[in-house]
């Protein structure tokens, strides 16, 4: 069973794929890790973004691993880094790319194959997983989302005023929004969410309880633990 969450930076997607993969021990996927770990990559070999080629070429040769919540880039744990301003604020290189979205969606379905799955990102209900039995679409006030990112930044030793994160991701949702291949945009059969307001166990409660109820499988199924890689 596939289990996709779209929606905006700041939304809460990867936490709350993360919880609801642990709960439904399902495996997670982080897509926004992958692009993450492309910019990376390239950033580190200097090579420069607005080559799409030589970009492509590099994400093709790397070798990306992304197991137990951490992400590998050729052996390098990157799980932190990819996390900080300089890589975030690239990202937008790497996922205006086509060549690089169309080789990480293969990847992706790659990654989901045989295995129960929830998985986050911009176009996974859309693109990635078009026949996905459950899908959802998560949003949330500007704001909020801005709050959010800044409390994301300082648990990494960053620290970046509001205004400045508000100006970035209104930027980036314009860009996500009219991009060519994979816009950011809700599956016409996606249940949207409004996280603004409701708390963090109210979002996976209720996600889990939609999940549950279109699996089709024994809830004795369901209820197996064990652990998961992304």
């Amino acid at each position: 069973m596939i289990v996709t969450i779209d929606g905006p930076a700041g939304a809460g997607k990867s936490t709350t794929a993360r919880e609801l993969a642990s709960r439904l021990a399902f495996q997670f996927l982080d897509t926004g890790a992958m692009y993450r770990a492309v910019t990376w990559l390239c950033l580190r070999q200097g090579i420069d973004l607005d080559d799409e080629r030589a970009v492509a070429a590099s994400a093709r040769r790397g070798d990306f691993r992304f197991q137990g919540g951490q992400v590998f880039v050729d052996g390098h744990d990157v799980t932190r880094e990819i996390r900080r301003s300089a890589v975030t604020n690239d990202t937008r290189f790497i996922a205006a790319n086509n060549e690089v979205r169309a080789f990480l969606v293969e990847l992706q379905r790659e990654l989901a194959v045989g295995a129960n799955v929830v998985t986050e990102g911009r176009d996974q209900g859309t693109v990635a997983f078009p026949h996905a039995e459950c899908k959802f679409f998560l949003t949330a006030s500007p704001l909020k989302r801005a709050l959010r990112r800044q409390q994301d930044l300082a648990q990494n030793g960053e620290q970046v005023p509001i205004e400045d994160i508000l100006a970035q991701q209104e930027g980036r949702d314009q860009r996500d929004a009219m991009r060519e291949y994979g816009a950011l945009k809700p599956a016409p059969d996606a249940i949207p969410i409004d996280t603004s307001e409701l708390d963090f166990e109210q979002v996976v409660a209720r996600m889990e309880q939609i999940v549950r109820s279109r699996s089709g499988f024994p809830a004795s199924r369901l209820n197996v633990t064990f652990g998961t890689e992304d």
